[in-house]
């Protein structure tokens, strides 16, 4: 069975890379297997899965892989943390925080869509909760989507500058998405096309999420035009991936980075976003691997293998450097 699913997991991602060459085609094929793989993924990571890394084993990791990460410099006029300072938080803080996590029996992540989505976004949507699967090692599973007549006017707007439709993410926090948790879910995040902000004093969002209540959401209206063709395609991509892993690790206690140029920095605008890379630094890495049991050389193998598959090259090559400088695979 394991084999079978293997299998099944390594045609559906085939498929998707060769959607990128072919200007995406066979969607319907990618979208009718995706429900089947995503609940197939829950039995390879629990008949496969490594021996969580203890303390020790992740701090000698991260001091292996600090040369292959950039210091953060100084923030740049407009920055996140010009406008919102913040301290940051190191691996050691995250422990004494007693943060939450995706084990015991909350261990599905659950993805809730809340509006419509066309084809070339579904295949972004399809493809980053594959990505979420490798990068979490948990279970995630797709509930039934919820139209957006659900959001009360009040809770909506058309944003003043660009004309667009926003949603609100303080109701989707508060009021829409907790009563929405599975007994069984390590955590809820909803996902639209259509723009977010975050109430008073704020233009937009590219995401959001609660830091305690296990919820959050991410919206995929400013990362590009998928359909414009394959170069645009792998960066709405990509950005959606930086968004999509970055909110779920708010939703497991992982506050914003300010020591490296890493995935869990702030980013106050889409060319900030774009400066910080997919990856995650030595200290976030090193959270998610002590809250989802994963090993280092297991995260980066799995990312390598799934970025090449996209067309991701760049970041491939940086798992692959990674695993060697963990000592896993020698450097091409």
């Amino acid at each position: 069975m394991q084999r079978l699913v293997v299998w099944l997991h390594q045609i559906w991602l085939d498929r998707a890379r060769l959607n990128l060459a072919r200007h995406r085609r066979m969607q319907f094929l990618i979208a009718a297997c995706c429900g089947v793989l995503a609940a197939a993924s829950l039995s390879i990571l629990l008949a496969a899965e490594p021996v969580a890394p203890t303390v020790a084993e992740i701090r000698a990791a991260q001091d292996k892989l600090r040369p292959l990460h950039k210091k953060l410099g100084p923030p740049q006029k407009g920055d996140w943390l010009l406008k919102h300072p913040e301290p940051g938080q190191t691996f050691d803080q995250y422990l004494r925080r007693k943060p939450v996590t995706p084990t015991g029996k909350r261990r599905v992540i659950y993805v809730l869509p809340i509006g419509e989505f066309d084809k070339d976004q579904q295949s972004i949507v399809d493809l980053t909760t594959s990505y979420l699967i490798l990068c979490y090692n948990r279970r995630v599973q797709t509930l039934p989507a919820l139209p957006l007549s659900v959001i009360p006017k009040e809770a909506q707007r058309v944003n003043p500058g660009t004309g667009d439709p926003q949603i609100l993410t303080t109701h989707l926090l508060v009021k829409l998405l907790p009563p929405r948790l599975p007994d069984d879910g390590a955590a809820l995040i909803a996902l639209t096309a259509t723009d977010l902000w975050p109430g008073e004093g704020w233009n937009f969002v590219f995401g959001q999420a609660s830091l305690q209540d296990r919820v959050g959401v991410w919206s995929i209206h400013r990362n590009g035009d998928p359909a414009a063709g394959e170069e645009e395609f792998r960066l709405c991509l990509r950005r959606t991936l930086k968004t999509s892993s970055h909110e779920l690790g708010h939703m497991f206690s992982i506050q914003h980075c300010t020591a490296y140029q890493c995935n869990m920095c702030g980013g106050n605008s889409l060319s900030e976003a774009d400066r910080q890379p997919l990856a995650f630094c030595p200290e976030c890495a090193g959270k998610i691997w002590w809250a989802t049991g994963t090993t280092p050389a297991d995260f980066y193998r799995k990312l390598a293998d799934f970025y090449t598959r996209v067309g991701l090259k760049d970041d491939a090559q940086f798992c692959k450097d990674s695993l060697s400088a963990l000592g896993g695979e020698k450097k091409p």
